[in-house]
């Protein structure tokens, strides 16, 4: 089979190897596509603490195919089931994945490109976040993710103020139902505007999407006393800098919205397959950039560079 290895930073070559054998307990899926994590842009990068090359297939973890095979003890699935999964490897023509990490996608979806671990980590983040009607939630950074937290917030029935960096993602946010638009500027500056949209009550919910300083900075500046501080960016270049003076002054809580059980995963993943088949979540428009698996290096070049236009990439295994 055809798999990607990440050889060298900046540097994916696709070469042939043999196909891994399945156990009794996993499944041999046919790849359809994967989608790019921006987690994965600091390991395609490079840093002195990754070693080189990658395994075979990784670090696709956001892929979708058809059952090609099935071990001995699988019962819930047979050849032909298209399914989303959880791996590492999905960067290649097939991977092999243990039962328990396989969800079965309906023929509601059949035509969809399905990434289920992002979509299933915007519904646990969701979930953590506590959100009602009466909240008013400030979603700092309008990526993928941040896009499908505004249709969340919304349908929940709470006021959503969208702030991000990139003006062309603010229109993302308006299609994914945002109230307010503000473009990221200077934190004294973006609080101020907060406080004009709210009347000085500011935000009850403010959640983090981005993984940078910056946005914990805006946020401490614009949540309410009392108010919950969601943290759905990821984290992985460095220490943090906090002002625990206005912390401990707000009462505010802190929530970290990063799972690490995949049985968590597992159930976002599920509750992200209802989601889509009852119009909850609408990802369709956010997959702006669709590659093949020999240009993946454009693709992550895309993810890494983010031109206007860009929300998601995905890789397209034929």
């Amino acid at each position: 089979m055809r798999a990607a290895i990440l050889t060298k930073p900046k540097t994916f070559e696709l070469r042939n190897i043999p196909t891994p054998q399945i156990q009794q307990q996993q499944i041999k899926v046919k790849v359809e596509g994967c989608g790019i994590c921006t987690s994965s842009i600091p390991l395609w990068e490079g840093r002195e603490w990754f070693n080189y090359p990658q395994e075979p297939g990784s670090p696709g973890h956001e892929g979708w195919g058809i059952v090609e095979s099935k071990g001995e003890m699988v019962n819930d699935f047979k050849p032909g089931d298209r399914v989303a999964f959880l791996s590492y490897h999905a960067y290649a023509d097939y991977d092999i994945i243990n039962q328990e990490n396989v969800i079965a996608l309906p023929e509601a979806l059949n035509k969809q490109p399905f990434p289920g671990e992002p979509l299933g980590c915007a519904m646990n983040i969701f979930e953590r976040s506590d959100i009602s009607e009466q909240d008013t939630v400030a979603i700092i950074g309008i990526g993928f993710l941040g896009a499908l937290l505004c249709q969340l917030c919304k349908q929940k029935g709470a006021k959503v103020i969208a702030i991000s960096k990139r003006r062309f993602s603010l229109e993302f946010a308006t299609k994914y139902g945002a109230d307010e638009l503000i473009p990221i500027t200077n934190t004294w500056e973006i609080a101020g505007k907060i406080q004009e949209i709210t009347g000085g009550n500011m935000c009850s919910r403010v959640i983090e999407a981005t993984g940078k300083q910056e946005a914990i900075d805006i946020a401490t500046g614009i949540i309410a006393e009392g108010g919950k501080f969601i943290i759905a960016g990821y984290h992985q270049e460095g220490l943090r800098k906090v002002d625990f003076q206005k912390w401990n002054w707000k009462g505010i809580d802190v929530i970290n919205a990063h799972e690490r059980d995949p049985k968590k995963y597992i159930s976002g993943i599920k509750n992200a397959v209802n989601a889509v088949v009852d119009g909850t979540l609408n990802p369709e428009l956010l997959y702006t950039h669709i590659v093949s698996l020999e240009d993946i290096n454009k693709g992550f070049e895309l993810t890494a560079t983010r031109p206007d236009g860009f929300m998601k990439a995905l890789i397209e295994i034929r």
